[in-house]
């Protein structure tokens, strides 16, 4: 097998933006609102509870703008009953215009920009210099949406979908948070446990969203991080399943390692859609074991994990499906503990969790499996293992599923049967799980491989092997004769 040195991943190019998302400062700053209109209204709202000083031109101010300069969100209201004139953007940090035809706005937006002040026209975006967005208040943690204007009322409701899913209460928390930051930065902590109290301080917000924080909060908060001590300034190792390949299918841990994480040790069979979820100035590297390709040896990527935690990095070690099956974590882990590297794991959805999901396979049906065993086909050497039990593999009641078999598939199968395995035993070849390019491949245990070789796929691969996969081989199409008699009727996926 060819051996390839670990190699740094290139973080992928930030995608074309139809608007830069930019939070600005408004507190003592003078803005400029030109109309009376609700609309303009609202947009003297925004800007005083930002703590602008706002001066509204409008010759007959509607009911909404009175009513809003009695009882200010934050910022002072001061409304002057005339139309604006081109010297009243003079000192202005932004202009909006409530303008009713494009001539008026036009003369606005150029008006504007002659005094160097950004501009909106409401609802006329051939004449804006920025635009709003739907707004989730949750101040100081604000949330912006943005469609560039394309599906207002599409971003309208996915702001109510984000409402919905973050607490008034995180609130408290972020106000919190801005309270504590000065006391944190002269607590004596080093930046490292400066960061981990704030990563504390997020997981402990986040399972209290509805507490009002309080001084013995931070006081557990700081004694907790100070606790840590040297496991905090010495860097850390996690190893964090990626799951079979559904990002949506991680773990709300394994996404908090990887935004926390400093550098991520990255297995080629990780789908590319896990890494959105990571951390985006975290070092990422490739450090892959593919069978029969080129691949990093074990020892280099031990050596390298233990060595960048011992620089003081919090290591991610990111491997696909579930880290403890046949992903050589138990390796890992003793390396991590015989260097005296603090080491966790954080578990993922394995392949065969993923797959079984997707085809609503029951693994364990009651009536037609017993148990189920994960297997590999291959030994060390890459060949056929030679310490399979071949009479467990062959028990009707058993479901087995085979990892990485495409080398070994037509070997393993042709010895199973030769072991008692009967050749109609319903078999299922899964590519991908859960990813969009997944393959499903159904036959029986003696024509699976050649099924599989026929098809050639890219991709990971695993097969399934047993009577609980009696319904889905038939739903596939399969040859119902094919399938072994003692089955009872009907039985299938569910």
């Amino acid at each position: 097998m060819t051996a390839r040195a670990p190699t740094a991943m290139q973080p992928p190019r930030m995608e074309p933006l139809a608007r830069l998302p930019v939070f600005l400062a408004f507190g003592g700053k003078r803005a400029l609102v030109a109309g009376g209109t609700a609309g303009a209204a609202w947009k003297a709202e925004l800007l005083s509870a930002a703590g602008a000083t706002v001066d509204v031109f409008a010759p007959e101010p509607s009911d909404d703008m009175l009513a809003l300069a009695a009882a200010l969100p934050e910022g002072s209201i001061t409304i002057h009953r005339r139309a604006w004139q081109p010297c009243d953007f003079a000192g202005a940090a932004i202009a909006i215009g409530a303008c009713e035809d494009d001539g008026e706005a036009e003369r606005f937006s150029a008006a504007a920009r002659a005094a160097a002040v950004p501009v909106n026209v409401i609802d006329k975006p051939a004449f804006c210099d920025f635009s709003f967005g739907s707004i989730v208040n949750r101040s100081p943690l604000v949330i912006g949406v943005s469609t560039d204007g394309a599906a207002p009322v599409f971003a309208q409701a996915i702001r109510a979908r984000i409402e919905a899913m973050i607490p008034r209460g995180f609130m408290r928390w972020a106000e919190a948070a801005r309270r504590w930051r000065g006391a944190v930065k002269s607590s004596g902590l080093s930046f490292a446990g400066r960061r981990k109290f704030w990563q504390n301080f997020t997981a402990y917000a986040l399972v209290r969203p509805e507490n009002e924080p309080a001084q013995a909060d931070f006081d557990t908060l700081m004694a907790s991080t100070r606790a840590e001590g040297a496991a905090t300034e010495h860097g850390s190792v996690t190893l964090v399943g990626a799951g079979p390949g559904d990002p949506e299918l991680l773990t709300l841990r394994a996404v908090r390692a990887l935004q926390s994480a400093d550098v991520i040790l990255i297995d080629d069979l990780v789908a590319p859609g896990i890494l959105d979820f990571a951390r985006r100035e975290a070092r990422k590297m490739l450090v892959g074991k593919t069978g029969f390709a080129p691949s990093c040896k074990q020892e280099e990527i031990n050596a390298l994990m233990i060595a960048l935690a011992k620089s003081g990095k919090r290591v991610v070690r990111l491997k696909g499906g579930d880290p403890m099956i046949f992903a050589r974590a138990g390796e890992e882990i003793a390396a991590c503990r015989a260097a005296g590297i603090a080491v966790e794991v954080v578990p993922g959805i394995s392949a065969a969790q993923g797959a079984a999901s997707r085809l609503g396979l029951s693994l364990t049906h009651r009536e037609l499996a017993r148990r189920v065993q994960y297997i590999t086909g291959h030994g060390a050497n890459g060949s056929l293992s030679a310490d399979i039990d071949w009479q467990s593999l062959a028990d009707p009641s058993t479901t087995t599923v085979v990892y990485m078999p495409k080398k070994i598939l037509a070997e393993l199968a042709a010895t199973a049967i030769a072991r008692g395995l009967a050749p109609a035993t319903p078999a299922i070849a899964v590519v991908a799980a859960t990813r969009p390019e997944e393959a499903v491949i159904a036959g029986t245990i003696g024509d699976i491989a050649q099924r599989l070789a026929d098809a050639a796929p890219e991709g990971p691969v695993l097969v399934m092997i047993g009577r609980a996969l009696t319904g889905t081989v038939q739903d596939a199409a399969v040859d119902p004769a094919s399938v072994p008699a003692d089955l009872p009727a009907g039985r299938g996926r569910r």
